[in-house]
């Protein structure tokens, strides 16, 4: 293989005890099978982009692309549940209530119990990350002397990255999420070797850093980062009997329709991330690289093992064939 560094746009998601891996010749997965061996399978993938152009036009393809990232992540990562066995460890320790209304209502229960989660993690997350900032720049802002409006776009900003690493940093002392940063890692050290040039082996990937700019934590952090610019500026055209009290919720409604033209943004800007090393580049990134120190760690080799597998399933012999162009 060639020593040649390659700008590739192969990526990645990490599974329960398993790595999908999108490339040149489509999506896999491998996952690590309860019995030890490695399970690598392709999965059909549909792109709007390759339906209607429009999907594919500059800024409206990072809101595709992200939404169906999510709906193709949710799916890999109920297949990996399944194959891993976790699936069946969860039903071994399920109580005897538990397994009666399994039995009773079947996948009836999983829907509702599903449901009702996403209910919930959703109204949580927009009062976090809507509301409560909202919320708090008012209640300072009305007990202190000086004026601080100006900065409410700053303010709201910097308290949702508070938030958002707060809340990765809780999620990552738990046991089975440091195993997923663990294959999340092996996914980055992967890439990494095979952009480097070199041959995918155990000791190479065990070499390469497991901080990748491409990451989508790096895509969260820009995006957080450009919601401050964006909404600082947007701060100063909205009257502020909008931003407080009870017409509050105008402003936190405008955030919302915001959100996709920060994404749109963002999505370009990591894109822009692969094909260049600037400087811009590397200020814009740095948040999100150090963030990959929580979401990420050192994979062992059997994890390498499963990121080597998923991502040689999607590559090319010839690995200048899978250069971004």
């Amino acid at each position: 293989m060639s020593k040649k560094t390659h700008k590739t746009s192969v990526g990645g998601q990490a599974l329960i005890e398993g790595v999908m891996m999108r490339g040149p010749k489509g999506m896999a997965t491998a996952v690590r099978k309860p019995d030890g061996e490695i399970l690598t399978e392709y999965h059909e993938q549909k792109r709007l982009a390759d339906k209607n152009k429009i999907f594919a036009f500059p800024l409206v393809r990072g809101i595709v692309a992200f939404v169906e990232s999510m709906l193709t992540g949710y799916k890999v990562l109920m297949y990996s549940a399944e194959v891993s066995g976790m699936e069946d460890i969860e039903e071994a320790e399920m109580s005897k209530f538990e397994k009666w209304l399994t039995d009773k209502l079947g996948d009836k229960l999983m829907g509702i119990i599903t449901g009702i989660a996403s209910v919930l993690g959703f109204a949580l997350a927009f009062y976090l990350f809507a509301v409560m900032p909202t919320q708090l720049f008012g209640l300072i802002n009305a007990h202190t002397a000086a004026n601080l409006e100006p900065f409410q776009g700053l303010f709201e900003g910097i308290l949702k990255i508070l938030i958002f690493v707060t809340y990765m940093l809780l999620v990552s002392q738990m046991k089975d999420i440091r195993r997923v940063f663990q294959y999340h890692g092996a996914e980055h050290k992967s890439i990494c070797c095979y952009e480097k040039g070199q041959e995918l082996t155990v000791e190479n990937v065990k070499k390469c850093t497991r901080f990748h700019p491409r990451c989508g934590t790096s895509f969260m952090f820009v995006m957080l980062i450009l919601s401050i610019a964006v909404m600082s500026l947007v701060s100063f055209v909205v009257p502020s009997e909008f931003k407080h009290g009870k017409l509050m919720m105008v402003w936190v409604l405008l955030k919302i329709l915001m959100v996709p033209i920060i994404m749109g943004l963002g999505y370009e800007f990591i894109r822009y991330a692969g094909r260049h090393d600037n400087v811009l580049v590397k200020i814009l990134s740095a948040p999100g690289l150090w963030m990959q120190r929580i979401t990420t760690k050192e994979p062992d080799d059997a994890i390498i093992e499963v990121g080597i597998a998923s991502l040689k399933a999607v590559i090319t012999e010839n690995p200048e064939d899978d250069e971004i162009k």
